[in-house]
């Protein structure tokens, strides 16, 4: 498979995905109230938001693929699929890193696990850079606890051990 048609096969999905959502998904299965004060904490405004970025990027992905004249083969040799058990390796630690953070949400809240969890796939996937994994496990977390409980006011799990402010 050559990168050009991997890239429109992705992008026809992706779009057509993302039409699926914004015309039937979102509005037969996210229900909003009408009474909502500001469009940022409407139930239905972000999945519009990561619908219209899916359709921005699926159509990326198409009009790369119809403007790339070069036809290049989607693997080589340093791109090649690696052989033997270190995929399934990876899948099962990815498991467990899910199991255990099923058993860290009630004890360590929902901001520490997700600090933990980021950072241990991080390394599982051996990322190229990680000082700025490990500065983004914590401050994108922290950022979010920021938003969602102080400017939109919901509520995050915290744990039994430490609290956040």
């Amino acid at each position: 498979m050559s990168q050009k048609s991997l890239h429109l096969r992705l992008g026809v999905v992706a779009s057509l995905f993302a039409l699926f959502l914004v015309f039937f998904a979102i509005p037969n299965f996210v229900f909003a109230p009408s009474n909502v004060g500001k469009i940022v904490l409407s139930p239905k405004f972000w999945p519009y938001v990561l619908s219209g970025l899916t359709a921005l990027i699926g159509l990326g992905l198409v009009f790369n693929a119809l403007t790339t004249a070069s036809d290049v083969p989607f693997e080589d040799e340093e791109t090649g699929h690696p052989e033997g058990s270190a995929p399934w390796m990876r899948l099962g630690a990815l498991a467990v890193i899910m199991v255990l953070m099923m058993f860290g949400l009630p004890r360590l809240g929902m901001v520490w696990t997700a600090m933990l969890a980021f950072a241990a796939c991080a390394f599982l996937f051996r990322t190229r850079h990680p000082i700025a994994a490990l500065v983004c496990a914590v401050i994108v977390p922290l950022l979010l606890y920021v938003f969602f409980a102080h400017v939109a006011g919901v509520a995050i799990p915290q744990g039994n051990f430490v609290r956040l402010p």
